[in-house]
């Protein structure tokens, strides 16, 4: 199917804007066409609006993220609205004007597309753009960078009515090329799409000079002594230290995904001396506080201070921030506003740290986070030429418990069974971790894929999908200290740790007296020694964070059954599953649970197999190799052969709810090996 050149250009247009974050934030603005288009029915030609639908992101935007509307009917509802107390009804007005099968939602700012008369529109969220719609003397400063050519609109929440206004506007100063929204953004229009993405160009590109010539050296003020940024490896350090204790806080009301940043531009805001001032002020852009909640969370300590000192500091000014939040939520509410969603903070500032955002998976922290930077930049901007004043307490209440954001979040499919659960995975680059990794990330979890070769991680988390579901990297699980940095680089990239499995190994197939001892300290210090690394490490984790969680060790049927040639093996993992009994009884009190798997000899996949243990083991039982899968499987009481997937089943069901009561088990995935049976 041909795409209308309309839409052509538009969806170029948007992309392009959509492409650098100085023009707007991520999934922020929306863009549109008018255009003539044949009637499917009639034949009859007709006029359409094609305008970005909600929740598209402008920089990856495709056909089948725009609305299609007829114009006649929408500019038809301007006849019927029942005035400002009731302009949210038009929103599902809109439904009624789509044009054939519609594409997507039209979203809340259609009428403004729709309604001004221009043939192409642009609604965007520009720092600089922001930073002017911000000033307490937005307008004059409007009319002194702009002139005649840019208009200034008082803050009205986006909706009929705000359309309706730069209709109108537009009608009466026809020298204009755009307006400032005060508070919110910019829009600006052309007859042209090429003439429309110049003027918002012009308009972005004119404030940003603006302040860039005109602005005062240090906006946020002098640093403060004590507040500067730590080094590169003192910060990382103390941002692993301190995620999973944050998560914890900001996972009181409902489990939350982190994202960690230290840019510079966060460091220095936090600095600076009047970084509290600004912080608590709070964003003012609408797409900005809907995900960053209407102010952070901001730690009131020097960067010097201990993590200790900062965890007893975090937890006061939880709580305090809590009832904070309940308490606006109480000054605003009425009888039909949703109940309130939560009272956690969504970002959180650590001086001389960096920034945690938060959400209820890794892209929507991460977003969370890259929407402050936005509002630093855009404080950064208002404070520069002016002083910073957003949209007041109450609208942002409006918005933030808007009825019709409120039938958004409803429309948000059901998560799956693991989301916002975190999971570390050893030896998972091949085989059963591999197996086990490609499942919890398929479930919803986030995962970090640790294998002692780091390429092989990378490109088996680049598989499973973006660095938002998955991360490879290296792990020796003998060396205490790369296990700690696979800890740390795990909460840093996903805020914390839920879901630890045990996997890593290998396996030496000797006789007693052909095993040395140093086959034996190989074998011990993989599985048993690695093993015990790794829970330690990650149960310390576990408890900072308060939020319970899973420890899943890949056990062995050899742990209980007695077979010949694989002594080093076997023993340990005998020791592999005694940890989980001795853990499962240590750990239960801080709500971590600590199970087991015992598989029978895994063939397909397997790099242990791979790697000559599959030869030998033939070798043992006296048949040839590639016949070694089904002749384990001919001994079973299923007659099945075990695969990579059976484990990660097995793994999957154990840190589900539906083993929520379930501690110190081994489960068999043996298809039946009755000499492995447990008593």
């Amino acid at each position: 199917m041909t795409t209308h050149p309309t839409v052509a250009a538009l969806i170029a247009r948007s992309n392009r804007l959509g492409a650098d974050p100085k023009n707007t934030n991520y999934a922020g603005g929306n863009t549109s066409a008018k255009g003539t288009d044949t009637d499917p029915v009639t034949g009859d030609d007709v006029d359409l609006l094609w305008v970005k639908g909600s929740g598209g992101d402008l920089g990856t935007l495709t056909d089948s993220g725009l609305a299609v509307l007829r114009l006649d009917r929408l500019r038809a509802l301007a006849d019927v609205y029942p005035g400002i107390e009731r302009e949210d009804e038009m929103v599902a007005a809109f439904d009624y004007c789509l044009h054939g099968k519609g594409g997507a939602a039209p979203s809340i700012d259609t009428a403004m597309h729709g309604l001004v008369d221009a043939t192409h529109v642009d609604h965007l969220h520009p720092d600089s753009g922001i930073a002017i719609a911000t000033s307490v003397d937005g307008e004059a400063l409007t009319q002194k960078i702009f002139g005649d050519r840019v208009v200034w609109v008082p803050w009205r929440r986006p909706g009929f009515q705000l359309g309706l206004d730069i209709s109108a506007i537009k009608a009466a100063n026809p020298q204009a090329i755009g307006c400032i929204l005060g508070g919110h953004g910019i829009t600006a229009w052309g007859d042209t799409s090429e003439e429309a993405e110049s003027h918002s160009l012009e308009i972005i590109a004119g404030a940003e000079d603006y302040i860039a010539t005109n602005g005062r050296p240090q906006p946020f003020g002098p640093e403060i002594e004590g507040y500067a940024a730590l080094s590169e490896g003192e910060r990382r350090a103390k941002a692993a230290a301190l995620a999973p204790f944050i998560r914890g806080l900001a996972s009181t009301d409902r489990p939350q995904v982190g994202h960690f940043t230290d840019v510079d531009p966060v460091l220095e805001f936090v600095a600076a001396q009047e970084h509290p001032r600004l912080a608590e002020l709070g964003t003012s852009c609408p797409d900005h506080f809907l995900r960053t909640k209407v102010k952070p969370l901001v730690l009131d300590l020097p960067a010097t201070a201990t993590v200790d000192e900062c965890k007893s500091r975090l937890a006061e000014l939880h709580e305090a921030y809590r009832t904070d939040y309940r308490t606006y939520y109480e000054r605003y509410a009425d009888a039909d506003s949703p109940a309130m969603r939560g009272a956690d903070p969504a970002i959180v500032l650590v001086p001389g740290v960096g920034m945690f955002s938060y959400g209820k998976d890794k892209q929507t922290a991460r977003v969370a986070g890259e929407f402050y930077l936005n509002a630093i930049n855009v404080m950064r901007g208002a404070e520069a030429v002016s002083t910073y004043a957003p949209i007041d307490e109450s609208e942002k209440f409006r918005i933030e418990y808007w009825a019709l954001e409120e039938a958004k979040l409803a429309r948000m499919p059901k998560p799956r069974p693991l989301a916002t659960r975190i999971a570390l995975v050893t030896g998972a680059a091949s085989g059963i971790g591999k197996a086990t990794a490609v499942r919890l990330a398929a479930e919803g979890a986030c995962v970090v894929i640790a294998d002692l070769d780091a390429a092989k991680a990378r490109a088996a988390a680049e598989e499973i999908g973006s660095s938002d579901v998955a991360i490879g990297i290296a792990a020796d699980v003998t060396d205490e200290a790369a296990v700690q940095n696979a800890i740390d680089e795990t909460v840093l990239a996903f805020g914390g740790i839920d879901l630890v499995v045990n996997n890593a190994g290998l396996s030496l197939s000797k006789s007693l007296l052909d095993t040395t001892s140093a086959d034996w300290d190989l074998q011990h210090n993989v599985m048993a020694r690695g093993s015990f690394l790794v829970s330690k490490a990650a149960a310390r984790a576990l408890i900072d964070q308060k939020m319970g969680g899973d420890i899943i060790y890949v056990s062995s049927k050899n742990s209980v059954f007695a077979g010949p040639n694989n002594i080093a093996y076997s023993a340990s993992k005998a020791d592999q599953a005694h940890q989980v009994r001795l853990l499962a009884a240590e750990l239960g009190e801080h709500g971590v649970k600590v199970n087991g798997i015992n598989p029978d000899g895994v063939v397909r996949g397997s790099g242990i197999f791979a790697g000559g243990w599959g030869a030998r083991r033939a070798a043992v039982y006296g048949v040839d190799e590639e016949n070694l899968g089904e002749f384990y499987a001919q001994r079973t009481l299923l007659k099945r052969e075990v695969l990579p997937e059976n484990i990660a089943n097995a793994a999957f069901a154990l840190c589900t709810s539906d083993f929520s009561h379930t501690t110190g088990l081994h489960v068999p995935v043996d298809a039946g090996v009755a000499a492995a049976f447990l008593r």
